[in-house]
């Protein structure tokens, strides 16, 4: 090897000189070597320049946890559609079942990676394109749209229905050794092809492989309910429920005088002097809140019947200033289904300022948005923020981070990583947004009760994809969901499934 390429002795030497030179690099040292470079670079002037309240906030239910699993953009779209689902029909709180899609997720995953095997007999294994097909062809992650084909295809169903398991929430067994099985049909599927077999025979072998899939997916995670049983309370007025049942002075309650009770119109202690109790159900112990009831529903039924919105009124939509992904087109990304008869993921790249308002104009109408972002870059997990402000690791290694949205994703620096759901946003005194409420989906132990804050200029940096309701897009860009797709190939940086 020639030596010139080599990193030199003399130039280590000179390195090590400058370094301890300048009493900065050793306080930065001694910082982030105790500490770790995160908590070294933060910045407390940042923190408190991001305060937690908001002038627009919707109120959401209890913070879920994917655990060890990739299912954020899962979690993210259930979350969303919970919202609509408890204030629809008055639940103090809610969670779907996330296990539920997660089964289906991974049998249509693999269906779909056996098809596309299919498609690609004759293209060599070491290809760009098979290797793309090949790569974790039942893993975890997605997007909104393979939740939507999945909602689409097989329904949903409450948590208390098919709960969460050792699997669904530390999948990397189960997954492991699905996917060693689907490379092991593939393989057989190709040696077959080879030696001359119609594609005809090799879809009916598939067919059969996929009662291995399928009895792999029961083991691990429990067989999906065909119908289940549901009951819920809508949240109640007490005080109103209580008058309302008659519990007055004068019901037959306090025999004698008015005087003679203490309280007989349900407040506290509705009780007459003897001690012997009014009866009303405010004070009987009886949860008398209005109850829904469903038995034997199947879960196609439980979502078109309680939950009010449907999940192909929402668009894709991206800001993705790469030079060869120009705003005003839309966009499909081969070999990205899940479910294979449902199509490929697509998208409508549009301007910031497009992207900014369509999602500020669905948060002041009440509706909660799906989004993708980078999650790593510049972001405190355990305190709960995303903002280029606080995490100074540019401070901290004397150095500037230069790289702008374009770059970051043509260089394959800050794909899409993470799902969320933005529940929140800060409007100042002129109607500028300038920082966000994001509901994550790490339990309420990360962040603030579940909760981050993120500043306007990451959300400009960072997130790449809002799922809007088309109710919310201006005319040009909804004419841009019919219009001709520009086609992409899957291993582009912008398309990495979020997990």
């Amino acid at each position: 090897m020639p030596s010139n390429v080599a990193i030199k002795p003399e130039l280590l030497s000179k390195y090590a000189a400058d370094f301890n030179a300048d009493r900065a690099n050793l306080v930065a040292a001694d910082a982030a070597v105790s500490s770790g470079v995160l908590k070294a670079a933060t910045d407390y002037r940042g923190v408190r320049e991001l305060p937690r309240d908001f002038s627009i906030e919707l109120k959401q239910g209890s913070i879920t946890n994917q655990k060890h699993s990739g299912r954020c953009w899962m979690f993210a779209s259930l979350n969303t559609l919970r919202y609509e689902l408890m204030h629809r029909w008055n639940l103090e709180d809610f969670e779907f079942s996330e296990t539920y899609l997660f089964f289906w997720d991974a049998m249509e995953k693999s269906n779909t990676y056996l098809e596309n095997v299919l498609a690609t007999l004759d293209e060599p294994t070491d290809s760009r394109v098979f290797e793309a097909i090949n790569y974790g062809p039942s893993d975890d992650g997605g997007w909104w749209q393979m939740f939507a084909a999945l909602v689409n295809k097989y329904g949903l169903v409450p948590k208390s229905a098919y709960p969460e398991s050792a699997n669904s929430t530390d999948s990397s067994a189960f997954k492991q050794y699905l996917n060693s099985k689907l490379h092991g049909f593939a393989a057989e599927l190709r040696r077959r092809h080879a030696a001359g077999e119609s594609v005809e025979a090799l879809r009916a072998a598939k067919d059969e492989e996929m009662s291995v899939v399928y009895r792999i997916c029961a083991i691990s995670l429990g067989e999906p309910p065909a119908t289940f049983d549901w009951i819920a309370r809508t949240k109640g007025d007490d005080d109103a429920k209580g008058k309302q049942d008659g519990c007055k002075k004068d019901n037959g309650c306090c025999k004698g005088s008015a005087a003679e009770a203490k309280s007989c119109d349900c407040g506290d202690g509705c009780t007459c002097e003897s001690g012997k109790s009014c009866g009303c159900k405010k004070h009987s112990g009886i949860d008398d809140r209005p109850v829904i009831r469903e038995t034997g529903i199947t879960p196609l039924e439980f979502y078109k019947k309680y939950v009010p919105v449907d999940v192909n009124d929402f668009a894709s939509l991206c800001n993705s200033p790469m030079e060869r992904t120009p705003f005003g087109k839309r966009y499909v990304i081969r070999y990205s289904a899940n479910v294979a008869e449902a199509g490929d993921m697509e998208f409508v790249n549009v301007p910031l300022d497009v992207f900014k308002k369509a999602a500020i104009d669905q948060l002041t109408a009440g509706h909660p948005i799906w989004f993708a972002c980078d999650c790593m870059q510049f972001s405190l997990r355990d305190a709960g923020f995303f903002d280029q402000s606080v995490v100074r690791v540019d401070r901290l290694f004397g150095t500037d981070f230069p790289l702008d949205k374009a770059d970051g994703l043509e260089y394959g620096d800050s794909p899409s990583n993470h799902a969320m759901t933005f529940t929140g946003v800060n409007l100042d005194e002129n109607g500028k947004p300038n920082r966000w409420k994001v509901e994550n989906s790490w339990g309420k132990d990360n962040g603030v009760d579940g909760y981050y804050v993120m500043s306007d200029a990451w959300f400009d940096r960072f997130v790449t994809e809002i799922i809007i309701r088309k109710d919310f897009l201006d005319e040009a860009t909804r004419a841009l969901l019919t219009a001709e797709p520009v086609q992409l190939d899957p291993w582009q940086p912008l398309t990495q499934p979020c997990r």
